[in-house]
């Protein structure tokens, strides 16, 4: 269900919305002429030749000198919240997320769909790799999942991979009174779903409870500078940045630089070194991040950073969701969900027989098709399928995806 509240836009608000609409959501122009002119009524009834002395765009100028489209424009936001196709929070109202007006540049506004509530929630942001392997794609979802049956909020940014698992593993709830923590951050207008095939998730997140948000005006497209403006804006969000697999020039990368420069946790889950997805994730650990192989030490570490009115409530739903059905996080690489983190032991090790060895040698934590297989081993069909059910009955060996892949 759709949580929006619906009001008529006060004066000062329709000033706000534009400012926003003629400098373009340009968040360096609009800060300035609010702290010029003290507010945004003053500041829009100024006339072009004082915004020009102060140094404004001149494409922002030449909106400023057309302000029948301005109210136009806001008529049909004044409209489109009558009608509750999203809600709109300003800065100085009080279910604006206080957690966004501490970062150094937040957005006066916010456009939302869904249950604005969360935004104010404990939230744990995660993200990562476009294009994950099998394994974290796993990691993630298990992750997201186990976080928000303690009762976090997952946020993240509703790209493809590692932002998608995330969403879901959130959303994947057995109990009813979890369903629903994740919050998306939007690189687009409100109303403008990209990448547009995740129109099914926008909708399932909305539908379970979630919320999504965006700083920028209805029908903004992708553009490559809103994605790290959506980054900052997920960072600010939360106590915590995770990130589970990403290339060394990931975008996940500005996410996780952006939450240490608010002076948050990052932590950043390993992998094999010959993993180049996973480049990220190793330059981060080298440059400060906490290595984490459970999410219950993620939990240990932001519980002191939780507010002191929400932290009883927040540890109350971690008692909880430790004594639930352990099934949320299964084992996954060395790590078991059954055991807090400080009883984590090593996985037992497994022994691979002489004959199976060789084929298990070329097997990696990517994975790999049959076809790949068998080019690499120069087995035949029915004998490598014969050793691979061998691995997997010896618990080595997993399948994804029709791809076979190291435990």
């Amino acid at each position: 269900m759709m949580t929006v509240a619906t009001f008529t836009l006060s004066d000062e608000q329709r000033a706000i919305l534009a400012l926003w609409f003629e400098l373009n959501a340009s968040l360096s122009s609009y800060h300035k002429l609010i702290h010029n002119y003290d507010s945004a009524q003053l500041a829009w009834q100024a006339g072009v030749e004082s915004w020009r002395q102060l140094g404004i765009h001149h494409s922002h100028l030449t909106r400023h000198e057309h302000p029948e489209k301005t109210r136009a424009s806001i008529d049909t936001i004044q409209q489109a919240l009558i009608e509750e196709k999203y809600g709109l929070l300003f800065a100085d109202q009080p279910n604006y997320p206080a957690q966004l007006l501490e970062i150094y540049d937040p957005p006066p506004l916010l456009f939302y769909r869904g249950n604005s509530e969360l935004l104010r929630w404990a939230q744990i942001a995660i993200v990562g790799s476009r294009k994950p392997t099998a394994h974290a794609q796993k990691i993630t979802f298990d992750m997201a999942q186990y976080l928000a049956q303690a009762g976090y909020v997952i946020t993240s940014g509703l790209a493809i991979g590692v932002d998608k698992r995330a969403h879901l593993g959130a959303l994947a709830q057995t109990d009813v009174a979890c369903q629903g923590r994740t919050v998306g951050v939007m690189g687009t207008g409100i109303d403008v779903n990209y990448p547009n095939h995740h129109d099914r998730l926008f909708s399932q997140i909305i539908e379970q409870g979630g919320c999504i948000i965006s700083e920028l005006l209805p029908h903004t497209l992708p553009h490559k500078h809103t994605f790290p403006r959506r980054n900052r804006l997920v960072a600010g969000l939360s106590l915590a940045t995770i990130v589970t697999e990403a290339t060394i020039k990931s975008g996940s990368l500005i996410t996780a630089r952006l939450t240490s420069e608010q002076g948050k946790q990052v932590f950043a889950i390993p992998s094999h070194i010959d993993n180049s997805n996973a480049e990220g994730c190793h330059h981060l650990i080298r440059e400060g991040a906490t290595l984490v192989y459970h999410p219950q030490q993620v939990l240990d570490d932001i519980s002191v950073q939780l507010p002191s009115q929400s932290k009883q409530h927040q540890l109350d739903h971690n008692s909880k969701a430790q004594s639930l059905d352990k099934s949320v996080f299964k084992q996954s690489a060395t790590i078991k969900k059954t055991i807090k983190p400080q009883e984590v032991k090593p996985a037992p090790s497994i022994t691979v027989p002489e004959h199976l060895t060789t084929l298990f040698e070329k097997l990696d934590w990517h994975g790999q098709d049959l076809d790949a297989l068998i080019l690499v081993t120069e087995l035949v069909p029915a004998q490598l399928i014969g050793q691979l059910m061998e691995l997997e009955l010896l618990g080595a060996v997993t399948v994804q995806g029709g791809r076979y892949l190291r435990i």
